[in-house]
């Protein structure tokens, strides 16, 4: 049974990232609606398109030493030109689904991975903060790009946060990446209506 909800679970994020690909396309958000966004993907942009470089050069060189074995070197290449998708769609994933302060809430996400929505009324203290290590620790919650976080949010009381195969965890202390961090710290500073 367990198999089946992690399937369910992965089928679900291959569909949401196809879709994330289209909004990019189409140079659309995900669910930022009245709020004001609040882009990370440019972190991490210099660092997925190497990876989507190399997987082109990886697809190109299968082709060449597959050439003589068809039926491999279409199974090979459907894998190879997924993976390129693959790729451009976790990006894409980023840049449509920024961060969100919106009415009430502040929304932290990281493609489809964290969507974590943060009552304002619970944000103790926001401070911007360069970390380029994160310990996991009991409460807490890292979502680093890049490796690094910028922003760090401490709450009066905890929030859940639901990872993307269903676990909850209690979270009181949040960091993350935001690319204009100082601009997302004024933001918060300043009271937004409910």
């Amino acid at each position: 049974m367990r198999g089946v909800r992690v399937a369910r679970a992965l089928a679900r994020h291959e569909l949401r990232l196809m879709a994330s690909l289209g909004l990019w396309l189409v140079r659309r958000t995900h669910g930022t609606g009245d709020g004001r966004a609040f882009g990370y993907a440019g972190g991490q942009a210099a660092m997925m398109s190497g990876l989507a470089f190399v997987c082109v050069v990886e697809t190109v060189a299968m082709s060449v030493l597959l050439a003589d074995w068809p039926v491999l070197h279409a199974v090979v290449l459907f894998l190879d030109v997924y993976t390129v998708v693959f790729v451009v769609a976790l990006h894409a994933a980023s840049v449509v689904r920024p961060h969100v302060l919106g009415p009430g809430v502040l929304r932290v996400r990281q493609a489809l991975h964290v969507d974590l929505r943060i009552p304002l009324e619970r944000i103790a203290s926001v401070r911007r903060e360069l970390r380029m290590t994160h310990e996991k620790a009991e409460g807490e919650l890292d979502v680093a790009v890049g490796s690094q976080t910028t922003v760090t949010v401490e709450l009066t009381e905890p929030v859940a946060h639901v990872t993307s195969f269903g676990r909850c965890h209690e979270v009181r202390v949040v960091r993350f990446h935001a690319d204009d961090a100082d601009g997302l710290v004024r933001a918060l500073a300043r009271p937004v209506p409910l």
